[in-house]
């Protein structure tokens, strides 16, 4: 059992279940913006007796906590992030990753937003990786030939 994991679940005021301690250790461990379908099937196998419902029910605590951000770059599909400090999304319209990338510090300013109580701020980029890229470049470079 991860004990830095319960200790934040303590500190966060959420009772350090076995599930939620092995849902949040998964969310730590897989920075690839997982959703409840994968995080569920990556644990169930571990976890006979582990649910969709406790999964959801689970990461929602965690969001009310603030210790997990629910990614919707897609209207379909919410997957979940640990990483909650500034930062932006990209997803690759190739493969499907999501990748996180780094903000200036000024490029998110609210500054005209001084009446308002902002509780989210999201920055999302759709295009292709760089892998996907030079995938697509290499199969051109065959078909030229």
């Amino acid at each position: 059992m991860n004990t830095d994991i319960a200790k934040l679940l303590i500190k966060k005021e959420i009772k350090p279940s076995y599930q939620r301690i092995k849902i949040l250790d998964y969310l730590v461990s897989n920075p690839n913006h997982p959703t409840v379908e994968q995080i569920y099937h990556d644990l169930v196998g571990e976890i006979p007796t582990l649910s969709k419902t406790t999964v959801y029910n689970s990461i929602n605590l965690f969001i009310e906590a603030g210790i997990v951000q629910p990614i919707n770059i897609e209207d379909h599909e919410t997957r979940y992030d640990y990483n909650v400090t500034g930062h932006g999304h990209f997803k690759c319209i190739e493969c499907g990753g999501i990748h996180d990338f780094q903000l200036e510090s000024d490029a998110f300013a609210t500054s005209h937003l001084n009446n308002y109580l902002i509780k989210e701020k999201n920055v999302y980029c759709k295009g292709i990786c760089p892998i996907c890229l030079e995938n697509k470049n290499e199969k051109l470079k065959e078909v030229e030939q």
